[in-house]
């Protein structure tokens, strides 16, 4: 038994926002993945929550008129990783949410919950931000759009202002058009863990496939927050696809990442993991682009 106060339930987005202001201590519950443990730890007991799981609205995916691909904040990993638009246009998203958790974890779990608890080890955030995702968020007010890259504020702490809701999530055509990416999680175990440390790379190259056009990579839990290495992207941008290249974007990555000690590994050997996971992702990344790496 959940030692929940208050549980408001909604029909609409509207409804939720109405609500949201009208109580302004309580939490959305979406899947409940993550708030169902800090109340059964203790943490949220006695919280009230809004129930904001049964509006369809928003879930689901779509590709929109002007290109972009919009994904809706209660959509499921699972149904994000088996969707046809994110499978032929954004695999590697696909491909970085279903290592998280086991499939109960994924089934119920959602992609709108997992950029909003603001956690390091986000398994989709390091894509997301690596694929320059928009967000819009609402609030009884109205719509603002912000860029992922500017949503996290801390440890656990996202820019949600009072009484807002995450309504969408927003990756323009340009950022996804003849662009490949690959995403490696390091975890203590092969499977239903949190990331050691996570890296997503993607990359769009020259007609020619023989120079990047450009690279962009993200990291997480390298830092407080995932964040992209600006460094290693400008080294990479116009560079020729070889062994250099790999080089390059392996030392300029350590520039901008700041791994803290914890009981899952040591500082130094994060950083060891920063270079190695880089090169890796960026070679993989390249040859699902049609490029060949060359000493």
């Amino acid at each position: 038994m959940y030692n929940f106060g208050t549980i408001y339930e909604t029909t609409s987005v509207e409804d939720a926002l109405r609500l949201k202001k009208e109580h302004p201590q309580a939490h959305f519950l979406a899947g409940g993945s993550d708030i169902l443990i800090k109340v059964r730890e203790g943490k949220l007991a006695g919280c009230d929550v809004i129930n904001i799981y049964n509006l369809d609205e928003l879930r689901g995916i779509c590709l929109e008129d002007d290109g972009s691909i919009l994904i809706r904040p209660l959509t499921s990993f699972t149904d994000v990783a088996m969707h046809p638009v994110i499978k032929q246009y954004i695999p590697v998203l696909g491909e970085a949410v279903s290592q998280i958790g086991g499939p109960q974890v994924r089934n119920i779990g959602t992609i709108g919950g997992n950029i909003c608890n603001g956690v390091t080890s986000a398994d989709s955030a390091t894509t997301l931000k690596a694929y320059d995702t928009m967000l819009e968020i609402s609030s009884i007010d109205g719509t603002r759009i912000l860029p992922y890259a500017e949503f996290n504020l801390g440890p656990g702490k996202v820019d949600l202002r009072e009484g807002e809701l995450l309504c969408g999530i927003r990756i323009r055509k340009e950022s996804y058009e003849k662009t490949y990416g690959h995403y490696i999680k390091y975890a203590m175990r092969r499977a239903m863990d949190i990331a050691t440390l996570g890296c997503s790379v993607n990359v769009c190259l020259s007609d020619d496939k023989k120079t990047v056009k450009r690279l962009r990579i993200a990291f997480g839990v390298a830092a407080p927050i995932p964040i992209r290495s600006t460094t290693a992207e400008a080294s990479a941008n116009g560079h020729a696809v070889d062994e250099a290249l790999l080089d390059l974007v392996s030392e300029g990555a350590l520039a901008d990442v700041n791994p803290r000690t914890s009981w899952r590994a040591s500082k130094e050997f994060r950083m060891q993991l920063v270079k190695e996971m880089a090169r890796r992702a960026t070679k993989a990344a390249i040859e699902k682009a049609g490029g060949t790496i060359n000493g």
